[in-house]
């Protein structure tokens, strides 16, 4: 891996996983003196990321990580919840006991998570839960599309349990119900069910940003 790829590397997975948060300025001379390069890597590095959507530059400011566009985000998190449902009933007809008791194991150590209050890792157990599922799915363009989506997300994927801390309760109990679904075989409630339960953390947000009885926003 060459200077310009390690340093395009690094930057995208700190701005992915939330070390670099959303308008979060990038000063070039810092992060080459950082990451021990000069500034071309990490100047063409910074391009790059302007170019896929995760950086930004701004006048008199230079570069920032490009702030997340709510209404972007829902719409994508609506077209994963399709996909997924989809994808979640084509990978039922595949599971077998093995991948059902890791399912098991993984819903409940996210239990264990949620009352540590670890956010983070619950939402990477999430992701694992999920993606446990969707790899049995046998449609292979289904799950490349999801997986292009969930790359154009991922700037806050990690942390949304972080921000709607009510939300990872509810899921507990909605994974249990998902894996009993799964090997009941019901294939039509699996879709229903799969597609239900990513919407919510979309219900969840858009909750949690309503305006007051009163008029005033959410704080």
């Amino acid at each position: 891996m060459n200077k310009q790829e390690r340093t395009y590397t690094i930057l995208r997975d700190r701005i992915h996983s939330g070390a670099h948060p959303p308008r979060a300025r990038l000063n070039i001379d810092a992060l080459a003196r950082e990451l021990g390069v000069s500034a071309i890597p990490v100047r063409e590095a910074l391009r790059r990321l302007e170019a896929e959507g995760w950086v930004r530059f701004q006048p008199n400011v230079g570069a920032i990580v490009a702030p997340v566009d709510a209404t972007t985000w829902e719409q994508e998190m609506v077209a994963v919840a399709i996909l997924e449902g989809a994808a979640t009933a084509d990978a039922s007809r595949h599971l077998r006991p093995p991948d059902l008791a890791r399912l098991r194991k993984l819903a409940a150590e996210m239990d264990e998570v949620a009352a540590a209050g670890d956010p983070i890792r619950f939402s990477r157990l999430n992701r694992r839960l999920h993606a446990t599922i969707v790899s049995r799915c046998a449609n292979a363009y289904l799950v490349e599309l999801i997986e292009q989506t969930y790359l154009r997300l991922d700037r806050i994927r990690d942390t949304m349990f972080a921000y709607l801390p009510e939300r990872s309760k509810a899921a507990l109990g909605e994974h249990d119900h998902l894996i009993d679904l799964l090997e009941s075989g019901d294939v039509v409630a699996v879709e229903q069910y799969a597609r239900w339960h990513k919407l919510q953390t979309v219900e969840a947000y858009r909750a949690s940003h309503e305006p007051s009885p009163n008029g005033e926003p959410p704080s």
